[in-house]
């Protein structure tokens, strides 16, 4: 088939999930022999006044894009370029990332008798507390019924979780579909055929031989629970002292965090390494014996509101490079990494469960290596992007066939 993969606003390449999503979908779905076009952004944010007016053809991986940098909050002045990229590429089927105020895809889907699908990472609509819901209801909710054209316009709905989509969309239109790793590209093999590599980067962190390495991969907002893996590897400090954190990422809390450390006089334990490029986070993973994941609901309204929607690749990513994982007993999560089989659940926020988890992992060794054998095993057969784009590809072609447009390859 002919899919164009509207993703308004997200960054190709990137560092952030959402950046990763889309890329392995897109990627995924031409690996299994369809031709897909993926509208995306440059960079976030503004990049002046051109982009409103003209389009740009590049690629990533080979994979062609077409960039419209309009920043993601002003999405929908984008309307006219993705028509004329509709036009132009004469898809079979459009898939659209939900944002707020996007939905060209849908709306030019509709009007040139495309059929639709709506992919939905997030809840559409917010709950009372957040402020664009606030004042989307002081205007008296615009945002709201544009957002139930564009699910109601879609053919299907995929999304991690079904709570995600307004209670008026009728359930049976909405699959799920969890994320998943590239099984590929993370691999425990790793550590073998890149060694050379690896121990220059142990070096270049200076991190000790011998260290026992405690890994945490995401954002620094506080529902990913930063704070908590910097507070657990302070308890961990008076087990052991061979422990050491690795945080890969960055976010808006990255100063108080690495603040918090040296307050609780961790920081010499702990290497802050910030963003580094998608295809060299395997190697980082490398470093580590177990990986941690300790999100929040507590600081995340619409998480409160709908449950654990996130679909969450960090803990994908650390089941394919074949670590233990350690994460919040939250649903879905607690399906994903069942208890003592792929690795351990703590209470949310329970920073001494927590640090009691790092160390027993960290001090079983063959009980750390057979949950990790088993998570390595369950992600590839459950959890891989090749499984998601399998499953989303018989969702497209079941709405190219309901619609008529077929879904030849």
């Amino acid at each position: 088939m002919r899919i164009l993969y509207v993703a308004s606003g997200i960054p190709l390449p990137g560092h952030y999930g959402g950046s990763t999503h889309t890329l392995e979908v897109a990627r995924g779905l031409r690996a299994r022999g369809h031709e897909v076009l993926v509208v995306a952004a440059h960079r976030p944010g503004w990049s002046g006044v051109r982009p409103f007016f003209r389009v740009e053809h590049g690629e990533v991986d080979g994979l062609p894009v077409v960039y419209v940098d309009i920043p993601k909050g002003l999405s929908f002045l984008g309307m006219g370029l993705i028509g004329r990229v509709v036009r132009a590429f004469g898809p079979q089927v459009v898939m659209e990332r939900y944002y707020n105020f996007a939905g060209a895809g849908i709306y030019w889907a509709q009007r040139l008798g495309i059929p639709a699908v709506l992919e939905v990472n997030a809840l559409i609509v917010d709950p009372p507390e957040v402020w664009k819901r606030r004042l989307d209801d002081l205007l008296g909710g615009p945002m709201r019924r544009w957002a139930l054209w564009q699910c109601r316009g879609a053919a299907r709905i995929v999304t991690p979780l079904h709570t995600t989509v307004p209670p008026e969309i009728p359930r049976e239109r909405v699959v799920e579909i969890p994320w998943g790793a590239n099984t590929e590209r993370f691999r425990p093999e790793l550590r073998q055929e890149r060694a050379e590599e690896l121990e220059a980067l142990r070096a270049r962190l200076d991190l000790p031989r011998g260290a026992r390495v405690a890994a945490f991969v995401g954002s620094f907002r506080p529902w990913h629970g930063a704070r908590e893996f910097v507070e657990a590897m302070a308890d961990l400090a008076y087990r052991r002292d061979d422990g050491f954190g690795l945080l890969v990422g960055d976010g808006p809390q990255r100063r108080a965090v690495e603040a918090l450390a040296r307050a609780r006089g961790v920081y010499g334990r702990l290497r802050f390494v910030g963003h580094v490029p998608y295809g060299d986070v395997p190697l980082y993973l490398a470093l580590a014996d177990v990986g941690v994941a300790p999100f929040r609901t507590d600081a995340h309204p619409a998480l409160r509101a709908a449950g654990f929607f996130w679909s969450p690749l960090k803990v994908f990513e650390y089941m394919a490079m074949g670590l233990p994982v350690i994460t919040s007993e939250i649903y879905p999560l607690n399906q994903v990494v069942r208890p003592h089989e792929e690795g351990l659940l703590v209470p949310e926020g329970a920073v001494q469960a927590l640090a009691e988890a790092m160390a027993f992992l960290l001090h079983n060794d063959n009980v750390a290596r057979e949950m990790g054998r088993r998570a390595r095993h369950r992600v590839v057969a459950e959890y891989s992007w090749a499984r998601h784009c399998a499953r989303l590809e018989a969702v497209l072609e079941e709405a190219a066939r309901a619609h008529g447009t077929g879904a030849r390859r």
